[in-house]
């Protein structure tokens, strides 16, 4: 089963994604006003439940980032071996995570526009498998990780790569703009290690493949980074993790490939399924 946030007819939704359309569960959950008030309340096993022999409310509908409300969003910089080396600094492979927030404003949903400032040019792509926390959790061991994982999506972290490079500590300002990302299309419960343990991840570029790898080469893998993230802060449900990029990004190539008005980015991981996003400028 799936489970998005889309909006129909000038009002916004949360509930069941089938093949025949959208089954609306906002009634079925009065007490609360999204998914992401659904899964903090630890009420996400109930989704399916209360869609079970319901007909599809929307046929035609628009997906939103499928959790616009999310609170803590952590991303997990340059964590396949490949990826490493393209800074091409020498540097073995980290013992510590690298660790950036990012904020709901800086994501869209499934087949809509990034858009592109007109600031700044230099909007990449980053295709990556992003858990969503089911149970709360502080210093959980590795053996437990999986535990605390709810619902899984898929995540186009996109940058503008020059505001990266703004400070010498940070990234913050290059990763946050408006709109400038996408989670989603939706949240597909986690029932089993396979899910993760044997997922490939993909991304296509105007149908060129530009990143392709397995969750297994990460340098430090997902139970690692929950366990490394609870150690200094609770875990809570609804946080999300965004747990790394392949190597293949626009920036480093040469010369770089930045997106432009027009492309068209697919982000493709088996059992989660495609996000899809095109490429605006900001209109000002």
């Amino acid at each position: 089963m799936r489970f998005a946030t889309y909006t129909a007819n000038g009002e916004t939704f949360f509930g069941a994604i089938t093949d025949a359309g959208a089954i609306a569960l906002n009634d079925a959950f009065p007490g609360h006003a999204s998914l992401f008030e659904v899964i903090a309340a630890g009420d996400f096993d109930q989704l399916a439940l209360a869609a079970e022999g319901k007909p599809v409310t929307h046929k035609e509908f628009t997906y939103e980032m499928v959790m616009p409300d999310a609170r803590r969003i952590l991303c997990v910089g340059v964590n396949f071996p490949d990826r490493n080396a393209e800074y091409k600094d020498g540097s073995d492979q980290p013992k510590y995570m690298s660790l950036f927030p990012r904020f709901a404003s800086g994501f869209t949903g499934h087949d809509r526009p990034l858009i592109r400032p007109p600031e700044n040019h230099t909007l990449d792509y980053e295709g990556e498998v992003a858990i969503v926390i089911g149970k709360t959790g502080r210093r959980i061991s590795q053996d437990d990780a999986y535990d605390h994982i709810a619902a899984l999506t898929l995540c186009n972290e996109g940058t503008i790569r020059d505001w990266v490079r703004h400070a010498k500590f940070n990234v913050t300002q290059g990763k946050n703009w408006d709109n400038t990302g996408a989670i989603g299309p939706w949240l597909v419960p986690f029932t089993d290690a396979a899910q993760l343990d044997d997922a490939r991840i993909q991304t296509h570029v105007n149908g060129e493949l530009r990143q392709d790898d397995t969750l297994n080469r990460m340098m430090l893998p997902i139970r690692r980074e929950i366990e490394y993230i609870s150690t200094f802060m609770t875990l809570q449900p609804g946080d999300i993790i965004v747990t790394g990029t392949p190597t293949g990004a626009g920036a480093r190539f040469d010369p770089p490939k930045y997106l432009v008005p027009g492309d068209v980015v697919e982000i493709s991981v088996a059992g989660i399924g495609t996000l899809r996003n095109t490429i605006e400028d900001e209109l000002v």
